[in-house]
């Protein structure tokens, strides 16, 4: 072969070489993320230490950048979990709060709706008279005729429920309707016996007799009524109270026992 065609070809060769060594650089330069494990799988004798360096590090980054990645969107939806379920106690509490307000106005509205009913109830047992309501002091209003009512039975403690109607000027059978009705509420305690006398209890009483009956532990009928008697005030004097009531302090009355 001539000298200057086999020096022309060397000079070819060394061009393509060249050419070779720049196209592998840049290759190795834009390599997408992708390739990377792929590059690193080959043989190291077809990568130099220095390239499996480097793709080794962009290998550690993009493992960094997904365990970042993940772990945001992980916190992402603990966060979007926390503030629907604070959502959701919070729309509880507001229900549970209406609810609650609703039924207390709807227990206040029942309560008031009850007064008013009694009120007109014991209004038209009543049939006081103007001579009446001086001699007595009353109010004609809700609270003066219950509170006179249930005023007198615990001042009198015993009274007899004709003595009692014919007092408020009422009928006996509204009388005894009226004591059973304040009793089942509450507003009064106390037995009523066959012959047609109240007897109010105190609470204190009633105490009194339920700590001896805790202390005896165990007591028949007859100590009980014993105790009763002993524990209860069967025998009040109530003429002065009656006077005080009607205002004629001259006037005593004995009530039976």
């Amino acid at each position: 072969m001539p000298a200057g065609a086999a020096a022309r070809r060397r000079g070819r060769n060394r061009m393509a070489a060249a050419r070779q060594r720049n196209d592998d650089s840049d290759y190795n330069e834009d390599m997408d993320e992708e390739d990377i494990f792929d590059q690193i799988a080959q043989p190291e004798g077809k990568v130099g230490a220095k390239k499996l360096r480097k793709l080794q590090d962009k290998a550690e980054k993009k493992s960094q950048r997904e365990a970042e990645e993940r772990e945001r969107q992980e916190r992402k939806e603990r966060e979007q979990k926390l503030e629907e379920l604070r959502k959701k106690e919070e729309e509880k509490r507001l229900a549970e709060e209406k609810i609650q307000e609703e039924e207390e106005k709807k227990r206040k509205e029942e309560e008031a709706q009850r007064e008013h009913e009694e009120y007109l109830k014991m209004k038209e047992q009543f049939s006081v008279d103007e001579e009446g309501l001086e001699e007595m002091n009353f109010e004609t209003n809700e609270e003066s005729l219950l509170q006179s009512f249930v005023n007198y039975i615990k001042d009198m403690k015993v009274v007899m429920l004709e003595d009692l109607a014919a007092h408020f000027k009422i009928k006996t059978q509204d009388a005894v309707d009226r004591v059973k009705e304040m009793v089942e509420s509450g507003q009064l305690t106390g037995v009523m016996d066959d012959r047609g006398k109240f007897i109010y209890i105190t609470m204190d009483e009633i105490h009194s007799v339920a700590k001896f009956i805790k202390q005896r532990g165990r007591v028949s009928i007859t100590e009980l009524a014993e105790c009763s008697n002993r524990l209860i005030n069967l025998n009040p004097d109530n003429s002065k109270t009656f006077s005080k009531l009607v205002g004629d302090s001259k006037e005593e009355v004995q009530v039976e026992s």
